[in-house]
């Protein structure tokens, strides 16, 4: 484990709400201190799996989150200085308005609980479209509200003309919240967006190098780039070490066994598959499957895995040797067609399921697990297209979005946690499946195609109760989104499993 302290320079990006332009202005200053030669390193508050795409394409390193529901408060400092290990500058995202977080809940998981966890200065981005002397009064309720917020500079975004500026830099001179830049309202980026957000970089990387190079150009040119990088440098040391892979899994093994974790003496994999070959876990990539956390496989690397990347959309094989499946998070509706094409993966896929073999599906992963999905809502009448079969339900686009943090507790065994084992996840989803979860060995769910009973995954106890999700066999499926360095665990039994 690495101890000691980390000194990166850093800055978090907020705003006083959503659309005032944080993406626009993070992944600039990222692209462009980039660009300038400093090795940056991106983070995200939050769950979101789209920004960081765009993060890593303006920095050359993995987006990484920062969020306080799922990993927890304490455990951002750690697994911050992971992320920024080598950088001469970190810069983080914030997410919807400085002080929103989960809903109920005070501060936890809001821009401002992470600014203060990682003692970092904050530079408020601010929609000045509207307004003149107002942005004063705005900039000073959000810089007083909390004491400990270190609301420390501004950039003005949409404003209309020098003589704009003028009025909202003359209105903010004697708020003691400098001014490091304003960005006109022309010449807005293209950076198209659909049901879930932002169109992943994965989807148009051509497109989105260039959208990221002109937000650097845009940036650079009405930023002050020395003052902000000084900015930075006034955060004070962080405290604490860095979050390791390796170290992670031992505690939690200790955990298990009711002792302390033993003092590191060496670093390298963990010995989660035994001392024999390392099994081969199958991550899904490409268009139709984007998102997924940096930290999974660095934990299933660490297990004792190996971990190879394949790409449902154009391959028709799963990686030589595979023995496990993680299929994250994306848009299988909008690849629903070639999904379904592909047929001799379909089966591969199925096969695998049928071995026992374990896998791991949120999301998108679930929805291509299950025997059909209809790309389109109820009352357009589309056909449904087959997926892999491996699930007795099917799935259909909604025009309900689903959104938000959830609480569960594990309702049976499967390869990656025990009986009981309680989790924070995230949904965000615009389909639905039918039926929602295993209906257990009395269940109409039961048995289709010959195989074991399909069972419920989780029954979620927060923000409502129900149950969600299946686990069938080897096979584990949810729409449940859950980060796993808060729950290292799952990495540990799903690389032993594979190994039996």
């Amino acid at each position: 484990m690495v101890t000691g302290t980390t000194s990166v320079p850093r800055l978090v990006i907020a705003a006083p709400s959503s659309g005032s332009g944080k993406t626009t202005v993070a992944t600039g200053l990222m692209a462009a201190f980039a660009a300038s030669g400093l090795a940056v390193s991106p983070h995200k508050v939050g769950p979101d799996y789209i920004d960081p795409g765009y993060h890593a394409l303006a920095t050359g390193r993995p987006g990484r989150n920062l969020d306080a529901y799922l990993c927890g408060p304490r455990a951002l400092p750690g697994l911050f200085a992971h992320g920024a290990r080598g950088a001469d500058l970190a810069v983080v995202e914030g997410v919807m308005g400085l002080y929103d977080g989960a809903a109920h809940q005070g501060e936890l998981a809001s821009t401002a609980q992470v600014s203060k966890v990682l003692r970092a200065p904050v530079v408020l981005v601010v929609d000045a479209a509207s307004q003149s002397r107002s942005v004063a009064a705005l900039v000073h309720g959000f810089a007083s509200w909390d004491p400990e917020v270190r609301v420390a500079g501004v950039i003005l975004n949409k404003v209309g003309s020098d003589r704009h500026e003028e009025l909202l830099r003359e209105a903010l001179a004697g708020s003691g919240v400098p001014v490091f830049g304003a960005l006109r309202r022309v010449g807005a980026v293209h950076t198209p967006s659909r049901h879930l957000g932002l169109v992943p970089v994965a989807e148009r990387h051509a497109e989105a190098v260039e959208s990221v190079a002109a937000l650097a150009d845009r940036v650079r040119a009405g930023c002050d780039l020395p003052g902000l990088l000084e900015l930075a440098r006034s955060a004070p040391p962080l405290p604490g070490p860095a979050w390791d892979p390796a170290h992670s899994l031992r505690e939690a093994r200790s955990a298990e066994a009711g002792h302390a974790a033993e003092p590191d003496t060496e670093s390298g994999p963990e010995s989660g598959a035994g001392r024999g070959a390392r099994p081969v876990v199958a991550v899904a990539g490409g268009s139709a499957f984007t998102f997924s956390y940096a930290e999974h496989a660095e934990l299933l690397t660490a297990a004792g895995a190996d971990v190879v990347t394949f790409d449902p959309l154009r391959e028709t094989r799963l990686p030589e040797g595979t023995r496990g499946l993680v299929i994250g998070g994306g848009f299988p509706e909008v690849y629903a067609a070639e999904l379904s094409a592909n047929e001799p993966l379909r089966a591969a896929v199925a096969a695998l399921a049928a071995s026992g073999a374990p896998i791991a599906a949120e999301c998108a992963g679930l929805l291509y697990l299950a025997r059909s999905l209809t790309p389109e809502p109820a009352e357009a009448e589309a056909a449904p297209l087959p997926m892999c079969g491996v699930l007795p339900a099917d799935a259909r686009m909604s025009g309900r979005l689903t959104l938000g943090y959830r609480e569960a507790v594990a309702l049976s065994p499967s390869p990656l946690l025990p009986v009981g084992a309680r989790v924070r996840g995230h949904e965000f989803h615009r389909t639905v499946i039918t039926p929602g979860a295993g209906e257990g060995p009395e269940g109409p769910a039961d048995g289709a195609g010959g195989g074991p009973a399909a069972l419920p995954a989780w029954g979620v106890v927060r923000p409502t109760r129900q149950v969600e999700g299946f686990v069938r066999g080897g096979v584990h499926a949810s729409y449940l989104h859950v980060h796993w360095a808060a729950t290292p665990g799952i990495a540990a039994s799903f690389v032993r499993s594979c190994a039996r």
